[in-house]
């Protein structure tokens, strides 16, 4: 009998190179289902409340972004916080140190 799969959402600002990179990443892992959104307004994907609802666990890139989710979604937030993975916007859609930081932050499911 296998348990429902752990849910992430990943957020950075513009939905379209940090966050869906570490969703494409988790994804691969077996019990993890990954979904990523943006908070600026030209997001690809934005991020909402029902995302917020949805997710097991919620990761961001960058404290500002921490600092907007808190500010925007803080009723939804409850009992998840809200982990900072200081990712600097300074890489391209999977590019593979991108995607060795992704993983290193997440020793439970990349040893």
């Amino acid at each position: 009998m296998s348990s429902d799969p752990v849910k992430l959402l990943f957020v950075c600002a513009r939905n379209r190179l940090r966050s869906p990179t570490a969703e494409a990443v988790l994804n691969e892992v077996d019990g993890v289902t990954a979904i990523s959104a943006g908070i600026n307004h030209d997001a690809e994907t934005s991020l909402s409340g029902d995302l917020i609802e949805w997710a097991d666990r919620i990761y961001v890139m960058e404290n500002s972004h921490k600092k907007k989710v808190t500010r925007q979604f803080g009723t939804l937030l409850k009992d998840k916080p809200v982990r900072n993975l200081a990712i600097p916007d300074n890489y391209r859609f999977m590019d593979a140190a991108l995607v060795a930081s992704i993983k290193s932050k997440f020793p439970e499911y990349f040893s």
